[in-house]
C-alpha cells in the first residue's frame, strides 16, 4: 500500500487538517475527507507514518457505516472521492477518502465503555466512579460493565488533551434534548457493533463516536466509526479479567512510547521499523477479522 503522511489536494480548498484526516471543501454541501497514515498518541501526531493505515481506517469505517445505517443516518454521500479531484490527485484519495455531507459537528466526543480499562479504570480506582457514574464495588481491570456507559469528553484541538466530562456538562454543551439523543444513539450503536464483533472474535472494550446535525436538526453519525484508532479492540481468546489484553489498535505504540521514556509532549519520537511493522499488521488484522 502507498504511504501518505500528508495530502496535497490543490483543486479543492483545505478546510481543516486534523490529527489524521485532511478535509477539503467540495462545495457548500459536501466535503472530501482524506485519511492519511499519520498516527497520534497521547494527543501528539507522531512523525512516523504507518503504511496502509489510512486505507484500513477508511475500509473499517465504511463497513460500520453500512452496518449501522439501520440505527441512524451517516455522513456518506455515496460519491466516489476520485470524482471530485483532478486526475493527477486520484492516487492520493484512492481507498482512503470519502465524500461526506457538510454538517454542524457537535462539540463533544461520545465515548461508550463496555469494559473497565484505560482512564476509566484509573478514575474508578481513585473514586469508584467513571465520569460521575457509580459502578459496583470491587471491580477489576478489564471487567465487563453491567451495562455499557456513556462517558463523553470535550474535543481538544491538535496537541491538546481531551477532557472527560459528566452528563450534566454534556447537556450544558449540547442542550438537554440533543444530549439525550447522543447518549441513547451512542449506546445503541455500541451494543449492535459489540454484539457483531464478538462473532468475529473481537471484544470492543470502548469506542468513540462523533455526531453532527443537518439543516433540519437530524442527528447524523460523522467522522470515523469503530476503527482501531477510535476504539479498543481485544482478541476474545486472549481476554482475562485482571489483565490488559493485547489490542488490535495503537495501544502497541502507546506501550512502546511509555517504555521509551518520552514525556508525551510534542514533538513525538520517530518509531522504530519493527514497531511500525507490528502496528501496521495489527490494523490489517482488525480489518480482516471484522470484514471477512
Amino acid at each position: 500500500m502507498n504511504t501518505l503522511y500528508e495530502s496535497s489536494i490543490k483543486s479543492l480548498p483545505l478546510l481543516h487538517k486534523g490529527k489524521v484526516r485532511d478535509i477539503y471543501a467540495v462545495d457548500d454541501q459536501r466535503m472530501l475527507i482524506v485519511t492519511t497514515d499519520r498516527l497520534s498518541a497521547f494527543d501528539v501526531v507522531l512523525p512516523t507514518p504507518i503504511p496502509g493505515k489510512g486505507q484500513v481506517l477508511t475500509a473499517v469505517a465504511d463497513f460500520w457505516f453500512a452496518k449501522l445505517a439501520v440505527i441512524m443516518p451517516n455522513q456518506l454521500t455515496g460519491e466516489t472521492p476520485e470524482s471530485v479531484v483532478t486526475p493527477d490527485e486520484r492516487e492520493q484519495v484512492s481507498g482512503r477518502a470519502v465524500v461526506a455531507k457538510r454538517l454542524k459537528a457537535l462539540p463533544v466526543e461520545a465515548i461508550v465503555r463496555g469494559y473497565l480499562v484505560g482512564s476509566g479504570w484509573a478514575e474508578y480506582k481513585q473514586t469508584g466512579l467513571v465520569c460521575g457514574i457509580h459502578l459496583p464495588d470491587r471491580m477489576q481491570l478489564a471487567d465487563r460493565l453491567p451495562e455499557p456507559i456513556f462517558t463523553p469528553s470535550t474535543k481538544a484541538a491538535v496537541g491538546e488533551h481531551d477532557e472527560n466530562i459528566n452528563f450534566a456538562r454534556c447537556q450544558a454543551l449540547l442542550g438537554k434534548e440533543v444530549a439525550v439523543q447522543v447518549r441513547d444513539a451512542s449506546i445503541a450503536l455500541y451494543k449492535k457493533a459489540a454484539e457483531y464483533a464478538l462473532t468475529r472474535g473481537i471484544i470492543i472494550a470502548d469506542t468513540k463516536f462523533e455526531f453532527g446535525l443537518d439543516t433540519q436538526g437530524t442527528l447524523t453519525l460523522i467522522d470515523e466509526v469503530l476503527t482501531p484508532d477510535s476504539s479498543r479492540f481485544w482478541p476474545l481468546e486472549q481476554y482475562r479479567v485482571g489483565e490488559n489484553p493485547p489490542s488490535y489498535d495503537k495501544q502497541y505504540v502507546r506501550d512502546w512510547l511509555t517504555a521509551s521514556g518520552w514525556n508525551k509532549q510534542a514533538p513525538g519520537p520517530e518509531l522504530p521499523a519493527e514497531v511500525v511493522a507490528q502496528t501496521a499488521e495489527k490494523y490489517q488484522e482488525a480489518l480482516r477479522l471484522l470484514t471477512a
